[in-house]
């Protein structure tokens, strides 16, 4: 009976987290996660390119601005794409009506996406609500993209608790040596892995837990975020791979040690040691 009363206080006390993925390159995010399965959060995706939603793979898919779009996309003006969520706002709002924590899913640069998102952000941040926006900026040398993609991060910085941010430009760091769609497919992956584990980390129970309340400690009105990924093996192994995330995080910032917050995720098999945990820090 005492058992049964901490499993209800448990499921009680666990955070509803939901994922919009907006836009084409967001939807793709949302379908990399629903294909590998994920514990604890909702998938959305959010589109107003009704063919490209009909392929989505999600929990719940919605046609934005349906009735202005007509389901054939914001053809890459940011304006359209805020047109479109203006419009289905009130169905956005009931899908994360219990939601502690949304996480908005991006691509930066064209219309949806670009439009779409900040104003999801601004009205999806309700009091007490945390919204995250995790996006991709596409390569710096396509100017007019790049142009709209800074203007549409500003807007997101500025309605978002956080923004996770990877930069297309960055990406030789990680996958340089790979052909580009490849290459683009992994920074929709890295996307997909900081959502799908932070998710899951805050959800399920783990042998050193991380809840909502150090999630928010870390996240809540922290502005700009940078993602870096790092992997070693033998001696000093752990050195290396901290080293090697610092290194090759993926967005110009250029001081981290200015960091308001580090948030530290460990993978690794049986043999990893608690010292080498505690290192990491």
């Amino acid at each position: 009976m005492e058992s049964e009363k901490i499993e209800a206080v448990m499921r009680m006390a666990r955070p509803n987290v939901t994922v919009i993925g907006v836009g084409g390159a967001g939807s793709n995010i949302v379908s990399w996660i629903k294909q590998r399965g994920i514990s604890g959060g909702k998938l959305i995706a959010a589109n107003t390119d009704a063919a490209h939603l009909s392929i989505t793979k999600a929990d719940r898919r919605i046609l934005i601005g349906e009735k202005s779009m007509h389901g054939q996309g914001a053809g890459g003006y940011p304006e359209r794409g805020e047109i479109a969520a203006r419009e289905s706002i009130e169905e956005m709002r009931k899908e994360v009506a219990r939601s502690n924590i949304v996480f908005i899913c991006a691509g930066l640069g064209g219309g949806t996406g670009t439009g779409a998102a900040a104003y999801l952000a601004r009205e999806l941040r309700d009091a007490g609500r945390l919204v995250i926006g995790v996006v991709t900026l596409p390569f710096a040398v396509e100017s007019y993209r790049y142009n709209n993609a800074k203007k549409g991060l500003e807007r997101l910085r500025e309605y978002c608790d956080t923004v996770v941010a990877i930069d297309n430009t960055k990406l030789s760091k990680v996958a340089g040596d790979l052909p580009l769609q490849d290459a683009l497919g992994v920074a929709n992956e890295l996307v997909g892995q900081f959502v799908k584990g932070i998710t899951e980390t805050i959800t399920s129970a783990s042998l050193i837990n991380i809840d909502y309340a150090d999630l928010r400690a870390i996240m809540e009105r922290k502005g700009l975020a940078a993602i870096g990924v790092g992997q070693a093996s033998g001696d000093h192994r752990m050195d290396s791979a901290v080293r090697s995330a610092i290194d090759g995080q993926l967005l110009d910032i250029r001081d981290i040690t200015k960091a308001k917050g580090v948030l530290v995720h460990v993978a690794g098999g049986q043999d990893v040691t608690l010292e080498e945990v505690t290192s990491a820090g």
